[in-house]
């Protein structure tokens, strides 16, 4: 039985909301085929105990980190419950903020690559803030590897040199990703060539 919910927008089109629940600092959506749904318009998610998961392999729930669920919420994809109570875009936000430092410029940076078609991941492991891929998990691997700055923050050197270390290891570009003003977002790529 699926637990999205249906409803007429005011322009006449017909929108699927699906259901997901918040449990501490992770979103789950526990209906099987809403969450093949949501896999499948976005690579959206991580299916539990599937490490590279294929979209005809989706049959079990699905964990979402919290800026992709603010970023479904804000898109009127995804509702979040806790405890059976609906949570509201500003309560989520809060909740954002108090799980992220810095959230308002992650997001920021998020939502600009998902909105250029781009898929994001967290990019916890490998050491920065989000990997980035061009088409999706499993099918290519995240040629970019993105840490998000303030303008006004300082950067060693040795920061650098660490970045480029990390992604030539791994074979990907780092990006740095420097939010300006509430919209605009400024990358900056490093290549690293051998001499």
């Amino acid at each position: 039985m699926s637990r999205s919910f249906r409803f007429i927008h005011s322009f006449g089109i017909e929108l699927i909301i699906l259901k997901t629940e918040l449990l501490e600092n992770r979103l789950i959506v526990l209906d099987l085929e809403d969450s093949k749904k949501l896999f499948s318009q976005g690579y959206y998610g991580k299916p539990i105990g599937i490490p590279k998961p294929k979209l005809n392999e989706i049959d079990v729930p699905l964990i979402l980190d919290l800026i992709e669920g603010y970023y479904l919420m804000s898109k009127l994809k995804i509702q979040i419950f806790k405890n059976k109570k609906k949570i509201t875009i500003k309560k989520m936000f809060e909740i954002c903020q108090e799980q992220y430092h810095n959230f308002e410029k992650k997001f920021q940076v998020y939502k600009d690559f998902r909105d250029k078609g781009y898929i994001v991941n967290p990019g916890i492991k490998f050491g920065c803030d989000f990997a980035v891929y061009q088409k999706g998990p499993g099918i290519d691997h995240a040629p970019f590897l993105v840490q998000v700055y303030n303008r006004n923050e300082n950067m060693a050197s040795t920061d650098i040199v660490l970045a480029g270390r990390l992604a030539t290891s791994v074979k990907k570009q780092f990006i740095l990703a420097i939010p300006s003003g509430k919209e605009k977002v400024d990358y900056v790529a490093l290549d690293w060539w051998k001499a």
